[in-house]
């Protein structure tokens, strides 16, 4: 049984609206609060976290159902992975703003651990029915999720989660977990070998390398929306500071 495009698209756009939003929220707080009273920050952020988290772990659940029903796997319901607790959120913002002010990333931080709720659960639960799962892309692709794409279906594995979290999760990216319970099944337009293929044949002798070179291929494909991108995030964190020193002066 293989997934249809339109169906597992539509599952991607309704996860990206849970992360995204959640990060929208947090980018409005900055603008409207600022950032002199961080712990406030992460108090409302980890109310977000809770909410948003829960919506994507229960969608990733009801995926997973779907699917191993589709595939007639005789298995338990999925079970929701255990959402970020409040130190989580904390050391993620603190984390962000030890490099950058922009809320926008800062923003990107939550929606982050919003997606890996996701990712967590759809992964506990593959390892509990011994399903296998791949790394699926979506939209915009960086370079490194391709190469994980490249590894096609497996299972689930040290690996492949750390501390009993989902690996290689990052904000700003559609990009998630499939799974499947027989090896007939896939997820369309999903081919791990064309993938690898981008993978192998990237100039350079190891996967650091391949990886950058593939990244440079990409900016230099894409590089005048990537400058739009980065001015619009300028402006955003001059205007932040801008308004913070206005503040201070008054």
């Amino acid at each position: 049984m293989v997934i249809a495009k339109k169906s597992w698209q539509n599952y991607i756009d309704k996860l990206s609206k849970l992360s995204y939003a959640s990060g929208s929220l947090i980018e409005e707080w900055i603008n409207k609060n600022g950032l002199k009273d961080v712990d406030a920050l992460v108090e409302y952020a980890y109310y977000v976290v809770q909410k948003y988290a829960n919506g994507s772990a229960s969608l990733s659940a009801a995926m997973y159902d779907v699917i191993a029903d589709l595939q007639g796997a005789i298995i338990a319901p999925a079970e929701l992975a255990a959402l970020p607790e409040y130190g989580d959120v904390a050391k993620s913002i603190y984390g962000t703003l030890k490099t950058s002010q922009n809320p926008s990333e800062i923003g990107g931080s939550v929606s982050r651990l919003v997606k890996q709720a996701g990712c967590d659960t759809t992964l506990h639960n593959a390892k509990r029915d011994k399903a296998q799962f791949a790394w699926v892309p979506s939209g915009d692709t960086c370079a490194f999720c391709i190469t994980l794409a490249g590894n096609g279906w497996q299972y689930v594995s040290k690996d492949s989660m750390k501390n009993g979290h989902a690996e290689h999760i990052h904000s700003n990216c559609d990009c998630t977990y499939a799974v499947r319970f027989d090896t007939r099944s896939g997820v369309a337009g999903y081919d791990p070998d064309a993938y690898y293929e981008q993978y192998k044949t990237a100039e350079g002798d190891n996967s650091k390398q391949k990886i950058n070179a593939m990244r440079r291929r990409y900016y230099q494909e894409n590089k005048e929306e990537i400058l739009k991108q980065k001015a619009d995030a300028y402006e955003k964190r001059k205007e932040l500071n801008s308004s913070e020193a206005t503040e201070t002066r008054t």
